[in-house]
């Protein structure tokens, strides 16, 4: 369990690091979310080829219908949060992607059948209080907003899908996975939006999908390692990485509401963890 624990704060980080590089090419350089989304697919699957071992992805996994429902849910999460982050700060944008989480929670307890505990979803809950702390959510919905919100939606689907297909092939191999059906699914859109590239874009560019594609490799190794419902609560370390990210890019630096919000959730997780020991 705690290797698991350990593999998830480490993927937990990479992809607010990829989401932040993500957000500085589309609003200082005027990338298309969906040229940049395809990127990531599309340059994330050229990257893991040379880690995955000889033999290891048998070419039929596309014909499963299940790993095309997966690769649509990741497509669906990457393509919103991105538009999201054009006009939404990095912290609130993922306090709204953070519904994910507990999306995935109850999609697991109830069509995986794996076991909850009411302190485990009580501590669950409490994280969530803890992210609402952080982005101090008003009233109003603007467009940005909602489409984090259905960022969320989208990833804590594809988390549960993630559990659920862990058995259908090797962690890199269901990583391939899904990053040629994004890539080839947004291929139309986003290569129709191809920006002038200088070479600090390009790094930017390539940092921003090996940041990406290294944290959801590590993310589907942890699914693999525990249940869904197990680790939920460490998803909400993304969130301590991006209010970090935030500060240090982009000058938001986090108020009084927004630090006990983060010791919140770094005290619900840790709960989770040893209730699991």
């Amino acid at each position: 369990m705690f290797r698991a624990i350990l593999i998830m704060f480490v993927a937990m980080s990479l992809i607010p690091v990829g989401d932040s590089a993500g957000k500085l090419l589309v609003t200082r350089y005027g990338f298309h979310p969906f040229f940049l989304a395809w990127s990531r697919f599309a340059l994330g699957a050229l990257m893991i080829l040379p880690f995955l071992p000889r033999g290891q992805f048998d070419p039929r996994l596309f014909l499963d219908w299940r790993i095309w429902l997966r690769g649509l849910l990741i497509v669906g999460g990457i393509s919103s949060i991105l538009t999201a982050l054009q006009t939404e700060p990095l912290p609130t944008v993922f306090g709204a992607f953070f519904i994910g989480p507990i999306l995935s929670f109850f999609l697991s307890a109830w069509l995986l059948k794996e076991p909850v505990t009411k302190v485990q979803t009580i501590l669950l809950l409490l994280g969530f209080c803890g992210v609402l702390l952080v982005v101090k959510p008003g009233f109003g919905m603007t467009a940005g907003l909602g489409f984090a919100v259905l960022a969320g939606l989208f990833y804590g689907s594809f988390l549960t899908a993630s559990r659920w297909l862990t058995h259908a092939a090797p962690p890199r191999a269901l990583l391939l996975s899904h990053l040629t059906i994004g890539a080839v699914i947004l291929a139309p859109l986003g290569l129709a939006h191809i920006p002038h590239f200088t070479p600090a874009i390009t790094g930017l560019t390539l940092f921003s999908a090996a940041a990406s594609m290294a944290g959801n490799l590590l993310l589907v190794i942890a699914y693999r390692l525990a249940p869904a419902s197990s680790l939920a609560p460490f998803v909400y370390f993304q969130l301590i990485s991006a209010t970090i990210l935030g500060w240090a890019v982009f000058g938001d630096w986090p108020d009084t509401l927004t630090l006990l919000g983060l010791m919140l959730l770094i005290t619900t997780g840790f709960g989770s963890a040893l209730r699991k020991r």
